[in-house]
């Protein structure tokens, strides 16, 4: 069994996990007035004009959850970050989806995409689905059961943010295990069809832990995103972009002064603004918006290899999602972007209570009073 292959998910995705609260079932959209949550804290826990560029089809519009699905607007390509379908909206990520009361003790549902519009900073109603049966690629004849979401950026430079997941490939523990990272490209219809198999060359693996913990940066400074994958005895695997459309890289290497988990700098990647993106190290996993300790590689020609000394990860008070629900309640940080297009970082939190209660707020940057928009996970059901 791989020892750590829900860390990241926890750290760096969102997360969500549970079905719409009593009183607001059935919205797409629930404003503020839903109740507030009777005890909150922190997160248990620390993404071609066909529109088949993955080999598939986008999904037929659908009703979940009571609510109509619409299409996901068709984009021509953005350098927006997170932005799936190149319209120029933001969009975002959810893993853990709800689980339905039938199937509490289920496997997730998959990772939840919410696109944006022109109409609201975020739109329920165009969403889509991933799940491992239907995007994720096999490993041999199997396909994984784990298909969580980890980091995102426009890998193949082609205008679309490209989603990078953790699966759970079979591994008979003898040599180094296979590649549990996947790549699932973004197009004018957004995130469809399957992915492929991240290709991380053997002089750019060392010893026999999981590669894992990847994140999206320019590291080099040369306009590309690559990504920083950890590898055994703490070094990093150092992947150069721009990737092809078979997941590999334009090359690839070992970096010292790593270590188990990787995450990107807050709240920017380049932290003393020298052209090249900034990595952070540490010993333990961090949760966003929580405080935490570790060690920064600053970016430079050679990627992440320069010692930048202690980081601190800073905690934040976070508003709560207006959930109507009985019982302990916690919130945890979904992140921070401009989902509204006013160049300044909105606030994206989950309140939630087990696995079966949950609501999603949209705060916009500066208020904390009242989110411009809530919705439930449980619009992710059949």
């Amino acid at each position: 069994m791989r020892p750590r292959i829900t860390h990241q998910k926890a750290a760096v995705t969102t997360r969500a996990t549970a079905v719409l609260a009593a009183g607001c079932t059935g919205l797409l959209l629930v404003l503020t007035g839903c109740g507030s949550p009777s005890a909150a804290d922190a997160p248990p826990s620390a993404a071609s004009g066909s529109g088949a560029k993955n080999g598939d089809t986008p999904p037929e519009a659908q009703t979940l959850a009571g609510t109509a699905r619409v299409p996901v607007p068709r984009g021509a390509g953005s350098r927006v970050p997170y932005d799936f379908n190149g319209d120029g909206h933001r969009d975002l990520v959810i893993d853990d989806l709800v689980k339905a009361p039938e199937n509490s003790h289920g496997d997730d549902a998959g990772i939840g995409i919410v696109y944006g519009s022109d109409d609201r900073p975020l739109d329920p109603a165009a969403r889509q689905l991933l799940s491992a049966r239907a995007n994720a690629a096999k490993s041999g004849d199997t396909l994984p059961a784990a298909f969580d979401a980890e980091s995102a950026c426009d890998l193949d430079r082609d205008g679309f943010t490209d989603l990078i997941v953790s699966t759970d490939p079979p591994y008979n523990g003898i040599g180094a295990p296979p590649v549990p990272l996947q790549i699932l490209f973004g197009s004018p219809a957004g995130l469809t069809g399957k992915a492929v198999t991240v290709r991380i060359p053997q002089q750019a693996r060392f010893g026999n832990e999981w590669p894992e913990q990847p994140v999206c940066g320019d590291f080099d400074g040369d306009g590309k995103a690559d990504l920083a994958v950890t590898a055994s005895a703490g070094q990093v695997t150092f992947l150069h972009g721009p990737f092809t459309r078979t997941g590999a890289p334009r090359s690839a290497e070992l970096l010292p002064d790593g270590g188990p988990y990787l995450y990107a700098p807050e709240p920017r990647a380049d932290t003393d603004g020298d052209g090249y993106d900034d990595l952070v190290a540490a010993a333990r996993p961090h949760a966003p918006g929580r405080p935490g300790k570790g060690t920064l590689l600053l970016g430079s020609a050679k990627g992440p290899a320069r010692p930048g000394g202690p980081y601190a990860f800073a905690a934040e008070k976070l508003p709560r999602a207006p959930l109507n629900a009985t019982g302990t309640t916690r919130t945890a940080l979904l992140g921070h972007g401009d989902y509204d297009a006013d160049k300044k970082p909105d606030t994206v939190v989950r309140t939630y209570r087990g696995e079966r209660q949950d609501l999603i707020a949209l705060y916009a940057a500066g208020t904390t009073d009242r989110p411009v928009l809530t919705f439930s996970t449980a619009l992710f059901l059949p």
